[in-house]
This record gives structure tokens, sequence and C-alpha cells, in this order.
């Protein structure tokens, strides 16, 4: 704990900090696609840091939508939307979110300094722990029913719904509540499916969950515990990998591992294949390493802490593991440095313009650690026979505005009932709506 004496020294260190690290020798578009640039490391100890400050939308603005698309509200004035999930009968389901309290996360003078960032960039709010639902039951494409769905949790994030059951994703485990089509609130007591790794650190702290086609499992995306394994492997434990759960016991086990903070899932429709995105390291540089998003193969070993981008060995890493790195895949399609690539859907039931009509959208939630910044906005890649094929289309632009600061900040994303392009902002607190441009 700082004194009151020590902290003004710490926050002009802090703004001196900003100002230090390297700048980007690539454009963010080399560090995209199916082979993209990896330039050799730069390790320091003061990282680039080079945060947006949150200011949220001045009355009458919103992003810049794609041409043939337009843009609009579907949700104001919410508290930390993170996460989406649309229900069969068309109601939205927005997790409003924060990270749970995490003693042992981010202590000393480094943590100091990453919480004073954290909060500059608007991650500092209390988390609500609400699922809110949201209903347009007019269609005119603005929600007028808004209602508290789900309270009480813990950090809540990924949401999924199986016949009468509804799977809530909580930081520290899996929960089962019974739904009834229509309606605005559950008051039952949550069912415990399986703990997830949580604890006083849970450096990553946001879970996820996607259900198979049939129903009888869940796939659970769980982050590290760390950047790169500096807290030690045995805190690493069970993380930074994808559980395949049993929806009925809760049995649980790996299905992919090596990812260090897997997020957003969907499934891709031609193949049947599961798809993530996934946050890679910091501290190496502005132009390393590119997020990316890649089908996950059963029992495959991506990496994470000893290599990045199949086997690119991350010198920081102690001890090494060779043996592993020698397994290590190579992903499918890079998404640029520190872009914070969180959220991810398939096209599946949009109805938008081509070319926006066949492949995945990306949520990217903006970097901190690459000067110039990257992400901050919603993109799209087009597929041909279940892969990538060509470069990505920004969907949703203008986040920043000139002087570097954030209106907003995309996270989830999900295809509404009606085949719009649904986007948490948690910045912005908004839910926005693209739609195709009206003639």
């Amino acid at each position: 704990m700082f004194t009151d004496k020590r902290f003004p020294a710490c926050a002009l260190l802090a703004i001196v900090i900003s100002a230090c690290g390297s700048a980007a020798t690539l454009p963010v578009d080399a560090g995209m696609g199916p082979k993209p640039s990896l330039p050799p490391p730069k390790s320091s100890p003061i990282p680039t840091v080079n945060v947006a400050e949150a200011r949220g939308w001045p009355n009458g603005a919103k992003p810049i939508a794609a041409p043939g698309t337009s843009v609009a509200a579907f949700a104001r004035e919410l508290d930390h939307p993170r996460w989406l999930y649309v229900l069969p009968n068309g109601d939205v389901l927005v997790a409003e979110t924060n990270a749970p309290v995490r003693p042992d996360d981010n202590k000393g003078i480094k943590g100091w300094f990453f919480k004073h960032f954290q909060k500059k960039a608007g991650a500092g709010v209390p988390s609500a722990n609400r699922i809110t639902l949201l209903r347009d039951a007019d269609g005119d494409g603005v929600a007028e029913t808004r209602s508290a769905f789900l309270t009480g949790l813990m950090s809540p994030f990924g949401m999924a719904l199986i016949g009468n059951d509804l799977y809530v994703a909580n930081s520290d485990a899996i929960v089962r509540f019974p739904y009834t089509t229509g309606q605005t609130q559950i008051s039952a007591s949550p069912v415990k499916l399986v703990d997830l790794p949580g604890g006083p650190l849970n450096h990553h702290w946001t879970k996820n969950i996607i259900a198979s086609a049939d129903g009888t499992k869940l796939y659970a995306s769980i982050g590290s515990n760390s950047n790169a394994a500096e807290n030690g492997i045995e805190k690493e434990a069970n993380r930074a990998m994808i559980w395949e759960v049993d929806t009925k016991t809760g049995a649980h086990r790996v299905f992919a591992s090596g990812l260090r903070n897997p997020v957003g899932m969907a499934w891709e429709p031609e193949t049947k294949m599961l798809w993530v995105s996934v946050n890679e390291r910091d501290e190496l540089g502005s132009d390393l390493v590119p997020d990316y998003m890649t089908s996950v193969r059963d029992g495959g070993f991506y990496g994470w802490p000893y290599s990045y981008y199949g086997q690119h060995v991350d010198e920081r890493v102690n001890p090494q593991r060779p043996e592993l790195v020698a397994t290590a895949i190579w992903p499918d399609y890079a998404l640029g440095p520190h872009t914070a690539s969180l959220g991810l859907a398939s096209s599946v039931g949009a109805a938008l313009p081509a070319p926006l009509d066949h492949g995945m959208f990306v949520g990217q939630h903006g970097s901190w650690n690459r000067d110039p910044a990257s992400g901050y906005k919603v993109i799209f890649v087009p597929f041909v026979a279940g892969k990538p094929a060509g470069g990505f289309i920004d969907v949703l632009t203008g986040f920043l505005n000139r002087n570097g600061d954030a209106f907003g900040r995309p996270v989830g994303v999900a295809i509404d009932k009606r085949g719009a392009l649904l986007v948490a902002d948690d910045v912005g607190n908004v839910v926005w709506r693209v739609t195709g441009a009206t003639p």
C-alpha cells in the first residue's frame, strides 16, 4: 500500500512511464492474416504504455459503420456491458460485469501502475454482477424493456441456453438456472455445475462458455494467471486452456491448451469446428505478439507460455519446455498485435450485405501496450470453405477521438434474431446495433 507521501511520486512516475517504451515499426495490418510479420522481440524493464483514456460518447455521437450498413444504439446507460447472448425468442442478455476482488493480482509497484492505467482506461469500476434482459418487442431496433434478469452473480461473463437450462460462467464456477421462454427475471437459486479456476489472483477473470450442437457439452475458455508465467508455472494449473464440460455431471477434460487468454468462441458452420479468439502476451514491443483467432483442435497445444505463434520461443519463461514447443500449433489468422480481440461471432443468421455475410465478426477492445494504439474497432474476416479468405473488413470504427481518448471500447458481439450485429461497448455503456443501410 502506498502512503500519501509516496503517491504523488508514483503518479509522476506513471506519467513518465506512459511516455516510455518503443513505438511500432510496422503497421497493425502487418500483424494480421494467416502469415503475420513477427519481428524480433523488444523486451525492456519499462514496457510500452499507451492507454486511451475513457471518455464516453458525446451527445449524438456514435461509431462509424461500414459502407452499406448503419449503426444505432440498441440500449444505453448500461453498467459496463461486456458480453451478449441472444435467446431464441429474440430477448438479448447482457452481462454487466467487471473483475472480481483479486487481492493477489497486480501487487507491488508494477501492479500499482497497472491498476492506475486500468482505471484510466475505464476498467476500474466495480462489477454490477448482473445479467440484464433487453427486449425490443415492437421491432424498431431499440430495446424498450429492460429488466434485471439475474443478480448477485460473481463477475458473470459467458452464457448458454440448453433446453430449459440457462448456464452462466461466473468468474469461479459454471452455474445453472431454470429458464422459461419469455420470463424477464429469474429468482431461482443457482445450481453449481463445476468450479472454475478463480481465487485471489485470478488474473484473466473472464470465463466464457459455448454449447455443443447436441447440448451434452459446454466448452469453457479459461485465461492464464499472468502475462508470461511470471507468477510461477504452478499458478497456471488448469488455466490457459479450453475445457470440455459434461452438462449432466460437470465432469471435465482439457480440450485444448497453451492458449494465453481465450475469450470469444464460435462454431464454424461448414466444418463444425470450434473457433476461439485469443489475446496473446504483452511486453515484447509494439509489434509483438499478434492476437489471433483459430480453429481449435482436440488435444491441441498452442504454445503459451513457452512459445508464441507456433514455435517462436519466449525466452522470458523459465524453465523452458522444448518438447512442448515442438508440438505448438500455428494459429489460423492473426488479428494484430495488442488489439485485445475479445468478441467472436459467426455470421450465421446475419442479414448484412455482402461481403459481411460469410465469416466471423471480431470485437477488438483495444491496446495499452502499443504505440500507436491498435484495436478499438469491430472487424469482419471473410471465410471460404470453412477457413479465413482475404483481408479483414472494418465494420465499426471511430471509438477513439483525435486526441487518442476512447469514446467507447467494443467487447462482445452477437447476431440478433432479425440478423443485425449487436456490439457491447463497456466504456460507452451502450449496446450498438448494426444493420444494412436504409435505402
